[in-house]
């Protein structure tokens, strides 16, 4: 959602050109150490679990929705810098933003899945199901693509670049404030709600104080994934919001639009860092993922406890 050469005064050129070599350091190894994580988190998941979990459910979509991510940055790369293939380019664009916002939907229901399994228990057992799990996962992908219909017509075609120059329509009022609200914002409030709720638990857990190693463990692997969300999807969402003031022409300086440019494009490509970090959370966060890996024995130091996995 950058711009690029949508104002005649000012010269975005430098930013674009940092851009090109900053991508291929951040998206190469991004795109191949995604891919070995990602594929081999779906091939314990589908070849070694015996029994689908509320939690292996949403693990597999969010994997999903990373690897669907992940091939779509050789795309971007390349797209970056054409002018022409509108259809393909707008499909890249589509397929980037429908799994950035689907990985951070997929991220606050797990933590909301572990928020009610931990301090709900008695309820959870109602709410908590692998097949209402699936059926949530399948509301995830429907809204996420339906999102992304309206970028096919948000484009401008004069001057036409991938990831460039989108219309002052994408960057109405609605649309931007669609995207923070219920993009980000709600998504957001719940991963911390829920993630402060369940350390509060585990402190506060009778049996956990006798395993003060495991708790210490699972309050650290909550308040990491926390950390890494704020870490990689804030940054991209300020960028947005001043992208937005630069396209109403609240912002009006030449430097200033330049070095929003540059923040906005660079917040994107760390914000795609995190498909790699989610596998890394997968063998931490999922008892049953340990249990089925051929480093069992390596994984002992972290085990987790049953609450912390939901």
């Amino acid at each position: 959602m950058n711009a690029s050469n949508f104002s005649k005064e000012c010269d975005f050129e430098h930013a674009d050109t940092i851009m090109k070599y900053f991508q291929m350091v951040i998206y190469i190894p991004t795109f191949i150490l995604g891919l070995i994580l990602n594929l081999l988190a779906l091939w314990v998941f589908c070849c070694f679990w015996k029994k689908w979990t509320e939690s292996s459910i949403y693990m597999i979509n969010l994997a999903l929705m990373d690897l669907l991510l992940l091939f779509s940055l050789p795309f971007k790369m390349y797209y970056s810098i054409q002018k022409r293939q509108w259809f393909l380019c707008t499909f890249i664009e589509s397929l980037y933003f429908v799994t950035m916002y689907g990985s951070i939907f997929l991220i606050a229901c797990i933590s909301l899945d572990r928020y009610i399994a931990i301090r709900h228990p008695f309820q959870a057992r109602i709410f908590r199901s692998p097949r209402r799990a699936g059926m949530t996962c399948c509301c995830v992908w429907v809204v996420v693509w339906l999102g992304s219909i309206p970028m096919y017509n948000l484009k401008n075609t004069d001057n036409f670049r991938c990831f460039h120059n989108m219309s002052d329509q994408t960057w109405s009022m609605p649309v931007i404030l669609s995207v923070e609200i219920f993009g980000f914002l709600i998504p957001f409030t719940v991963m911390v709600y829920c993630s402060v709720k369940i350390i509060q638990t585990l402190r506060k857990d009778k049996n956990q104080r006798k395993k003060r190693s495991e708790q210490v463990t699972s309050v650290w692997i909550i308040a990491a994934n926390l950390t890494v969300f704020m870490v990689c999807f804030t940054p991209v969402h300020v960028g947005i919001f001043l992208q937005f003031l630069v396209r109403r022409h609240i912002i009006v300086d030449c430097s200033v639009k330049q070095s929003i440019s540059l923040f906005i494009q660079v917040a994107m490509c760390l914000a795609n860092v995190n498909c790699c970090l989610d596998a890394i959370c997968y063998y931490f966060t999922a008892k049953e993922f340990r249990k089925k890996t051929y480093f069992k024995d390596l994984a002992k130091p972290f085990s987790v406890s049953q609450a912390s996995t939901g």
